[in-house]
This record gives C-alpha cells, structure tokens and sequence, in this order.
C-alpha cells in the first residue's frame, strides 16, 4: 500500500515529523520531487537535522530510502547530507537511487545565480540551487541521467554539445567565463565514484516490492501552493508538488497511491514573493515568527525569515483539494498558545464580492481576507497527545478548520518532537 505525504500550503507545514513518524510503519520512504532547495526539520532520539534530498526514513535502520526519478539530484549536496546525519550518530542510511533520476549539473546552479543576479529587483527569490536551470534542461531534453556516468564516451559528446550552447549564453547574456569541458568531465566522474553504490533500477524493485505488499510512503517537498500548475503562478517551483505526480516521480503506477495525508500548520507561513492574502505585519508578525516552528520560523534551506499569517482557510481547502486530501495533519498549534485571540481567514474579498473559492492569481492579486476570529485558550499545550486534555477553545479550533476544510483533520502535532502528536 502506498500513501503520500504532502503539504496543503507554501511549505514549511511540518511534513517531515509527520513523514518521520510514518516512516516507522514503512518498509520503503520515497523522495518523488524537488531537490536540495527546500529541507524537511526532524527532531528525534538522533537529534535535530534538517533532510534536503535524503528521504525522511534515514533514521530507521529497516526502511529502505529511495531518491526517484522525478527529484533534482544535486550529488555534492547528497554527499555532504549523508556525512550530516553519520555524524550526527545515525547509522549509514540504507539508500537507493533510481538509474533514471537526472543530475543538477554544477552550471545549474551557476546559472540560478547568473539570472537572479541579471533580473535585480525583479528576481523570483530563488534559492539558487539550480532548480529552474536543472528542470529546463531536463524537459529540453539536454539534461543528464544518472546512468549516462556509466558510458564516459557518451558522456564526453554528450558535454561538448550541450556547452556550445551554455557558453554563449554564460559569455555573451551574463558575461562571465565559459566552461571547460575536461574539467566539467572530470566533476562528473567525481559525482559518479559517489554514487555508484547507491544506483539500481528503481522501477523493477519498487514492482516487486508492491506486489509482494510492501509499505510504501511517497515524500513531497514544498506544498500545493508551489505546485507549477496549481500554484500561485509565477511564484512556484520547478516541479509538481502534488501527491498525483508521486507516481510518476517515483515510477510506480498512479492506482497505488490509497490514502495522501496534506500536511497543515495552524497558521501560516511562507518563504518567497508572491501572493500572500492572509500576511500579517510588524510586531504581530515577529511574535509569531519568534514563537513559530521548533527554533522560530526561518527557511530549514535559506536561513530567511519566512512570512507569517493566520491560519487561511481558502488556501488550505483548495490546497487540499488538488492533493487530493483523504485526511490532514495540522501542526504547530501549540504555537498559537500566547494569543487570546486567534483570527482565520475564511474568505477572500475580491472588489468587494466575497468568495470561498481559491482564484487564479490575476484575481488573487486583489483579494484582501475575511477575518473569523477565534477564542485563545492562553495555556501551554506542547506535548500533549489526547485531543480530549486539550483544552476546549484548543479543541474548538481544530474542529473548525476541520469543517472549513471538509476533510477530517486526523493528527494533531502539539511540538516538534516526534512524540509530541495525537490521533483522532
């Protein structure tokens, strides 16, 4: 059986200690997407460490961790991740990565810092990881698979060809120094001495392996409003977010994926431009950024300080909506315990008519929120795990997020410790 964990929002929303703690009834924990632009915080008997590209189930021993096809491999990245957590006192990760999944190539990442630094003011906030390069290339059909490190003279014209056309570009629109070709060459067998230990046909296992019943978890980054289609458009990431792309990020068939869990917070919080109708501003927003998150809210890749706002009940029922939400899992609520009154956006105003459904970002450049507010229960709620010991305006609160939403909010995070969750 294969179930997907997902983000309803802008991500950010707690999905590794979620996918952590399903990770412990896995047999196999897939990352389907992305890349080392985002990061999944977990805290466990381990310790505190922040995942990039490594599936969220490196910390048990019994689970095998695979990097799919649809993810943007960054291997020096993988390399330095994996000596993290080894360091850290995690025994060394039981980890496979698909033949097919394509390799950020060290210009990727140049050419994210060459555009943001070209477009100035009118930058898209990347992360400069080379994500947008990478998925260009790789739907331009010029990117580089994991297997092809595996056929050096293929490799080597395979090079050639594709920098007469990076080192125009570099030289004659960014005006910096072109590529050497023997020296990218040299990188890539670097990459490949790395990697081979860890390369298999992760479609023919991951076959096997669902016949025979395994436990599959597929592993999203980010969240529904970063989708590329979906999203907040052109404020999104390189790949889909969604739990329907799982299948084809990870190479299995789409009728396997029975139940996908999109993860919320009980507020909001975003890293990035764009759109943003709940935001909140100034000392409002430090107190919750402050008291956000495990250690704050501050990006788990960038380091920035992420964007605040209360809990946006437009959003997050339309973000559940296109990941196809059978239950959601809402996070941090502890983190609300210092208010004695907690608002939530209900609607958006859009010229003055009001609407429940989330629009298309033409629309949603106008749209101002429709404030609910809420009683506080004003009493520390961390690490409780019965949603009965919570106390009544706590429970209220989760109730109606669970209506706003229409899917049954079935786990409750009070604190960013493993433990530190409930079930309903």
């Amino acid at each position: 059986m294969v179930k997907a964990i997902v983000g309803a929002n802008w991500g950010d929303e707690g999905k590794g200690k979620i996918t952590d703690m399903f990770a412990d009834k896995s047999d196999i924990v897939i990352r389907f997407q992305g890349g080392a632009n985002a990061g999944h915080t977990i805290i466990n008997h381990y310790g505190k460490f922040a995942l990039h590209q490594l599936p969220s189930g490196v910390f048990h021993q019994s689970v095998t961790n695979i990097i799919g096809n649809g993810v943007a491999l960054n291997i020096p990245k993988l390399q330095e991740e994996i000596n993290h957590v080894v360091i850290g006192g995690v025994p060394m990760p039981n980890l496979m990565v698909s033949d097919r999944t394509q390799i950020v190539m060290p210009y990727h990442v140049l050419f994210d810092q060459y555009e943001e630094e070209r477009l100035g003011g009118k930058a898209f906030g990347s992360t400069k990881s080379g994500i947008a390069p990478f998925y260009s290339d790789k739907y331009a059909k010029i990117g580089f698979q994991v297997c092809e490190l595996f056929d050096e003279e293929a490799l080597s014209e395979k090079i050639s060809s594709v920098l007469e056309v990076k080192n125009i570009i570099i030289q004659n629109l960014y005006h910096k120094e072109p590529i050497d070709a023997a020296e990218l060459f040299d990188t890539l067998m670097d990459y490949r001495k790395f990697i081979a230990p860890f390369v298999a046909d992760v479609g023919a296992f991951l076959y096997d392996a669902i016949k025979s019943g395994a436990r599959v978890l597929l592993e999203g980054q980010l969240g529904s409003m970063k989708d590329p289609d979906m999203g907040i458009y052109p404020m999104v990431t390189s790949s889909s977010t969604l739990a329907g792309y799982g299948a084809v990020g990870a190479g299995i068939p789409p009728y396997e994926i029975k139940e996908i869990v999109a993860v919320t917070k009980a507020y909001s919080s975003a890293v990035g431009a764009g759109e943003f109708v709940s935001e909140i501003f100034g000392d409002e927003a430090n107190e919750m950024r402050r008291r956000g998150g495990d250690a704050g809210e501050y990006g788990a890749t960038t380091g920035r300080a992420r964007r605040m706002g209360w809990f946006d009940c437009v959003a997050s029922r339309y973000g559940c909506r296109v990941q196809g939400a059978t239950e959601v899992a809402l996070t941090a609520i502890d983190c609300l315990s210092y208010l004695d009154q907690i608002p939530v956006c209900v609607a958006y105003d859009i010229d003055g008519e009001q609407t429940l459904d989330f629009p298309n970002q033409t629309k949603l450049k106008h749209a101002k929120p429709v404030l609910k507010v809420l009683e506080g229960w004003k009493t520390d709620i961390r690490g409780v795990t019965s949603f009965q010991q919570l106390p009544k305006a706590a429970q209220e609160y989760v109730l109606f997020i669970e209506k706003e939403l229409g899917v049954p909010v079935r786990i409750v995070s009070t604190g960013p410790k493993r433990e530190e969750i409930m079930f309903r």
